[in-house]
């Protein structure tokens, strides 16, 4: 067994300066370095064997270089938390502002393609007369005419009164044309041939639309729920 005790190495490691200044009171043997540590009943370190004092001394400089390096690791935990907090958020705002930027652009595209179909937009006087017309060219009439958007409400409205027929006449109540207008001399006020122009026919149907419904799908909307409109 050792002389050192379980007591004696606590006291050496917590207090390394005094445990060097004692070895260096050993090594020069001046009585006055020669000290017992602050704690009370402690041992001397001069009652350590020479040979043990150097582990002593090492145990206390691997103790507290531990404790440093665990003080290190925990700030540099800490110091890295935070980084990424900091990088997270700014990859959040900087996603927000490029869907944002998206959403603006789409808008605009949008926005431009709905002004350059309206641009596209053809009334009836646009039309050369013809003495005849099929189904198929008066649908690529009203394509022309209609805004794309539009198409398939005002579309559908024809199928129902007319099946895009532009000399169809209701017998009963002498309703005419591809939008059935009542009476179909109403429809003179787009044009005088339009007993025979289905873009005239056309031109008044959406303008009656408009006016009344605020677009073909509005006027579809109110067809849907009443059969007529």
């Amino acid at each position: 067994m050792s002389r050192i005790s379980v007591r004696g190495i606590a006291v050496a490691s917590a207090t390394a300066v005094t445990t060097v200044g004692a070895v260096v009171g050993v090594a020069t043997g001046d009585p006055s370095n020669d000290l017992e540590t602050t704690a009370s009943g402690a041992t001397l370190l001069a009652d350590i064997p020479v040979g043990e004092q150097a582990q002593v001394q090492t145990a206390s400089l691997t103790q507290q270089a531990d404790a440093l390096a665990t003080s290190a690791d925990a700030s540099a935990k800490k110091s890295t938390e935070e980084a990424a907090r900091l990088q997270a958020a700014k990859d959040a705002k900087e996603k927000k502002a490029a869907a944002e930027a998206q959403a603006k652009k789409e808008r605009e595209e949008k926005e431009q393609a709905a002004s350059r179909s309206a641009a596209a937009v053809r009334d009836g006087s646009a039309f050369s007369p013809q003495t005849s017309y099929t189904v198929a060219e008066v649908k690529a009439i009203a394509r022309q005419m209609v805004p794309a958007g539009q198409f398939q409400c005002f579309s559908n409205i024809v199928n129902h009164e007319s099946t895009w027929n532009y000399k169809a006449t209701n017998p009963s109540s002498g309703a005419y044309g591809l939008v059935q207008a009542y009476p179909g001399s109403k429809m003179a006020s787009a044009g005088a041939d339009w007993r025979t122009n289905p873009a005239t026919q056309i031109e008044w149907g959406l303008n009656y639309m408009n006016d009344r419904y605020g677009s073909p799908c509005g006027a579809w909307s109110f067809w849907q729920a009443n059969n007529w409109y």
